[in-house]
């Protein structure tokens, strides 16, 4: 029987942690590897009584016993998790998501990944982007080809021609790497091998990643700051579109509209690329790429940590 779970480094609330946890079991997942970034004991002690999940908070104790320094910067912490798992793990599949990060496929995932090729080393699953207004909408991805720039311009004509595929976040989506490779080391949305970067172009029709990453013009701005200092907007990364074409990194496209036009101009940007502006929701309807992908969160909670929250 084909194998699965997940690995992935948390921080938050709770019930975020609990509903990333149990929405994943509810999916089949058959273990759970999870690092707490920062201390949530309430999440952590039910987390610990599950059979199928390994939960440790990684303060000082923890990084001491790997015999290494606390890195600083998150991204690594998170890699160094997931490789680590991933080799002292007996799955024969293992994903690394971000919590709020959630796997969604109508036929077992279990199924699927049974039917993937031998020579084939991962699974990648493009993602789709929660729209605001809490109705369990997502856009759709548009896989890259000649059409998709001028179709996201249609759709976004104010800030369009700076977003890859008119998505917040990533494009990539995330990996699902078949175990037992030598020398195997994760990155955020790649592998490597022996120091090499691997090539993992595999897909499975009908497997997506709904990702929160804004849901509401609130959330988007309470991880603002940090995502322009040291996450996914911040300075170095690569222009969401050529610079040949006038393309603009997120930390210098965010930046620009902080300068010229304040937060009302953040405030205008969010509502259009997030779907909250009923012409923008009209345009995407019509072109087909809204989903409707209900994670129904506290219903699992209570089936998989009864009485946690």
């Amino acid at each position: 029987m084909t194998t699965w779970g997940i690995v992935s480094m948390v921080r938050g609330s709770t019930r975020d942690i609990l509903g990333f946890a149990a929405h994943h079991l509810g999916l089949g997942a058959d273990y759970l590897y999870i690092y707490m970034d920062e201390p949530n004991h309430a999440a952590h002690r039910t987390l610990r009584n599950h059979p199928k999940i390994r939960v440790r908070i990684c303060d000082d104790a923890f990084w001491k016993n790997r015999k290494r320094d606390r890195p600083e910067r998150h991204q690594v912490r998170q890699t160094l998790h997931a490789t680590f798992a991933y080799r002292n793990t007996d799955l024969d599949w293992l994903a690394h998501l971000d919590v709020d990060e959630f796997l969604w496929s109508e036929k077992p995932i279990r199924e699927q990944l049974n039917a993937v090729p031998n020579e084939i080393p991962a699974v990648r699953v493009r993602p789709m982007e929660e729209m605001a207004g809490g109705e369990d909408l997502y856009k759709a991805y548009i896989p890259s080809g000649p059409d998709r720039s001028a179709l996201v311009q249609s759709l976004y004509p104010n800030y369009g021609e700076f977003v890859l595929g008119g998505f917040l976040s990533h494009t990539q989506g995330k990996l699902i790497a078949r175990t037992g490779m030598e020398k195997l080391n994760f990155r955020i949305h790649n592998l490597f091998q022996n120091k090499e970067p691997l090539t993992c172009k595999f897909e499975l029709s009908g497997l997506e990643l709904c990702h929160r990453h804004a849901p509401d013009w609130e959330h988007w701005m309470a991880h603002y700051r940090f995502r322009m200092d040291r996450g996914s907007y911040q300075a170095g990364m690569s222009p969401n579109v050529p610079r040949e074409l006038g393309g603009l990194n997120k930390n210098e496209l965010f930046s620009w509209i902080e300068e010229e036009q304040g937060t009302d101009g953040l405030r205008a940007f969010y509502d259009e690329i997030s779907g909250a502006d009923p012409e923008v929701r009209a345009r995407l309807q019509e072109h087909g790429l809204i989903r409707h992908r209900p994670l129904d969160l506290d219903t699992k909670i209570a089936k998989h940590f009864p009485g946690s929250c």
